[in-house]
């Protein structure tokens, strides 16, 4: 009879081979502090420690540790892989127990006692998240960012719910509204934090230089009003449309109205009391009428369960009356814009200025007399592409290569859209991600931001980030506000801002507080969206091991805030957001609904999941089998 298999073991040669690699690590790990002193000695004594810490960590993952991981986890040892806010310490304990396993090795290594230990790492962190984000809720840790929408600066009750149902922190973008929106949102947040008795803390983003599309020539003044219908042409949902007074500075429409505000004469709408009917002839010469269902200070909400096309010259007529005074014309009905669509193998002019652009001209047999044109908002920043290079427009949807650059325009091929084609619209971001653009982060416009954020803000976020010069840039820039400056949030949302992380990070170490954020919308375009789960691992792991807070953004629960409902997807996206120490919620009609659900999703995944380690909760089904009583 064979004696039963043993688990093989390491002799004492291979024991300490692996005791010499460890070493080894360890000595690289010693010489990149020493190689790179010159960053410690400038940064703000808050971050010395996580400084050396990542440093540290650099040197730790510019080799190939896979077969050393291999090694100790077959002897049941830590196979390094949770090292990121502790990496000498976990160095040393492993070293430490292979000296203990060892029968060769007499010596005891030099280990250092001064680094950061196991607990140490995780409070670092903890302890910069506060100071940026303010601090956590009870049973959530991570906290939850929403951006305002332009109507919060006159809806108070909107600010108070986020608020109330667990909004932690308030983005406010200043590429969209103007100071005075902004005062009024922040007058609202800080009315809601003394009723609800709770702090939320205030991020201004600067707009910094963002390549966009110019405008297109303006189509005609007509609004396209329809209901909902099913799968056999049925009404489910009527269209709703909201008149309100052209007299007033902002609207108040109504919470079920959400895509169709009309502005009509303020002594025309007073005649308007609910069950009233208005009838009117549209565009098309059909025949429509709209039920009053709803009648409030500030506008009405009517309804129609038919398709309506309303211009300028469109009549609206208070039914059973014949006199003037009550017939009216919707008045500032916007002109519609007439987008470009583009197919693969499509051409398309770029111009470096921003006249009016327009589709591909045509002639009455199809043959295309001039390819589409559209201007950009950004032109110097075409002076560093090259024939050749991918061109991406409206976060990826589009694609192209650059065939010709001539001095005032380049021209493009299209390579990537749908067979039958997308639409390109003005105001749409552009990304040139093989081309190396040398633009300044800070731009005028966000200079003269700087005084009113300084003022209101908790945190001043610094777009297109590309080296640690656009860090400094913002540094020197704040230190005239002394104790007011805001604290910093990097976006990191370009191919070389990604390549530049680490002395990104350093350079951001010399401001007592900081954060990072992950704009995976522009990042995933540049970095391409095969390599993005890739390249938001590797920003997680470089800033926990600098301590430093992540805000996970981009279309987290997007058709909730926007549909009222979520994909299958999105929640594992926003489970996911988890590992780092906020997520970003973007503006929709239902963001409400999408910041109970993540508040729900981030308190449920706390009990299971830190960082990259799994946390052994109980589980109940678990519970439940083992309980289950044999017979």
């Amino acid at each position: 009879m064979k004696s039963p298999e043993t688990t093989s073991y390491p002799s004492s040669d291979q024991i300490e081979k692996i005791f010499l690699e460890v070493l080894d690590l360890r000595s690289e790990l010693v010489g990149a502090v020493d190689t790179f002193q010159y960053y410690l000695d400038e940064v703000d004594e808050n971050h010395v420690e996580s400084a050396r810490n990542l440093l540290h960590y650099l040197a730790f993952r510019s080799k190939d540790l896979r077969p050393l991981q291999i090694s100790l986890a077959a002897m049941g040892l830590s196979s390094l892989g949770r090292a990121e806010s502790h990496v000498m310490a976990t160095v040393d304990a492993v070293a430490n127990v292979l000296f203990g396993l060892s029968r060769k090795v007499r010596q005891a290594p030099a280990l250092n006692n001064s680094t950061i230990k196991f607990k140490k790492g995780e409070k670092l962190l903890s302890e910069h998240t506060e100071s940026l984000l303010g601090p956590a809720r009870e049973g959530r840790g991570v906290r939850v960012m929403v951006t305002m929408p332009s109507e919060a600066a006159d809806n108070f009750g909107l600010v108070y719910n986020l608020l109330q149902e667990g909004m932690d922190c308030v983005r406010i973008n200043c590429a969209h509204d103007n100071v005075e929106v902004w005062m009024k949102i922040v007058k609202n947040l800080r009315k809601a934090e003394r009723e609800l008795g709770k702090r939320c803390r205030i991020i201004m983003e600067l707009p910094g230089p963002k390549l966009r599309t110019g405008p297109l020539n303006p189509g005609p003044q007509v609004i396209k009003v329809r209901p909902v219908r099913n799968e056999i042409g049925r009404v489910i949902r009527p269209a709703v449309i909201w008149l309100t007074s052209e007299n007033i500075t902002h609207f108040h429409p109504s919470p079920k109205c959400t895509r169709c505000v009309l502005q009509v004469p303020d002594p025309w709408l007073q005649y308007l009391n609910v069950g009233n009917k208005i009838k009117l002839i549209d565009a098309r010469g059909s025949k429509r009428v709209l039920s009053v269902v709803d009648s409030k200070d500030h506008g009405c909400l009517v309804e129609t369960n038919k398709t309506l096309y309303l211009t300028p010259q469109t009549v609206l007529r208070i039914s059973g009356t014949e006199a003037d005074k009550y017939q009216t014309h919707v008045e500032n009905i916007p002109h519609s814009e007439i987008p470009i669509i583009l197919k693969p193998g499509d051409q398309l002019i770029l111009t470096r200025n921003q006249s009016p652009g327009h589709p591909a001209i045509y002639d009455d047999v199809g043959i295309e007399l001039a390819p589409a044109k559209i201007g950009c908002t950004l032109p110097e920043a075409l002076d560093h592409v090259e024939v050749g290079e991918m061109i991406w427009f409206n976060d990826g949807k589009i694609g192209g290569v650059i065939d010709r650059i001539e001095d005032e325009e380049i021209i493009i091929r299209i390579k990537q859209s749908r067979e039958k084609g997308r639409k390109l619209r003005g105001d749409k971001g552009i990304n040139l991600p093989d081309s190396y653009i040398s633009l300044p982060s800070l731009t005028v416009d966000d200079l003269n931001y700087l005084d009113f954020i300084a003022e209101y803000a908790d945190v001043v976020g610094l777009s297109f980030v590309n080296s640690a010069r656009d860090v400094e840039m913002l540094q020197d820039r704040l230190e005239k506000y002394g104790d007011k400056q805001p604290a910093i949030m990097l976006k990191i949302e370009t191919k070389q801002g990604f390549h530049n992380l680490p002395s990104i990070l350093l350079t951001a170490m010399r401001s007592h507080c900081f954060g990072v954020m992950i704009a995976r919308g522009d990042l995933a375009v540049e970095c391409g969206f095969e390599r993005m789960a890739e390249v938001q691992e590797e920003i997680l792991w470089l800033c926990e091991a600098a301590h430093v807070p992540v805000i996970w953004a981009t279309q987290v629960l997007e058709s909730v805030a926007k549909k009222g409902t979520p994909s299958r997807a999105e929640i594992t996206d926003a489970a996911m957001g988890h590992r780092a120490e906020c997520v970003m919620l973007n503006k929709g009609p239902y963001i409400l609904n999408a910041v109970r659900t993540l508040d729900d999703i981030l308190s449920r995944m706390q009990a299971h999941q830190i960082k990259k380690s799994s946390m052994l909760r109980e589980l109940r089904l678990a519970r439940e089998f083992t309980s289950i009583k044999r017979y």
